[in-house]
């Protein structure tokens, strides 16, 4: 029997570096597309099945909730382009070494806040 197992792991003593986060923000973005591409297939068929049905989808995107969820999917939506994006980059043999896996997970942050930030001028 191994005694140096650990026995309780506390997740909180875990400190991942940046590209790790990065990579794990990447595959959650991908779970939120994938779920919200429903809700706006739902919107899209409603507001399509004549003039009423469009009135209530309009009704709908005024509430704060829809605005919300919206730009959440959108901001989901972002992150995984620019993400998505750095990991081509990384395909291609552009970014591999620490020190540019690095520079490339921050510059993701970066390029990502500013666009999810735009978007959200857009949605409100």
């Amino acid at each position: 029997m191994n005694s140096k197992r650990p026995v309780n792991l506390d997740l909180g003593k875990f400190h991942f570096p940046l590209p790790a986060i990065t990579s794990i923000l990447h595959r959650i973005s991908g779970i939120i597309v994938f779920v919200g591409v429903a809700f706006l297939l739902y919107g899209l068929e409603l507001s399509l099945t004549g003039e009423s049905g469009f009135n209530r989808v309009s009704e709908l995107l005024d509430s704060f909730l829809a605005k919300l969820i919206t730009w959440g999917i959108l901001s989901a939506l972002l992150y995984h382009l620019v993400a998505g994006i750095k990991h081509l980059l990384m395909d291609m043999g552009i970014g591999e070494e620490l020190q540019s896996g690095r520079a490339a997970a921050k510059i993701t942050v970066v390029v990502s806040v500013i666009l999810i930030l735009l978007a959200g001028v857009w949605v409100w």
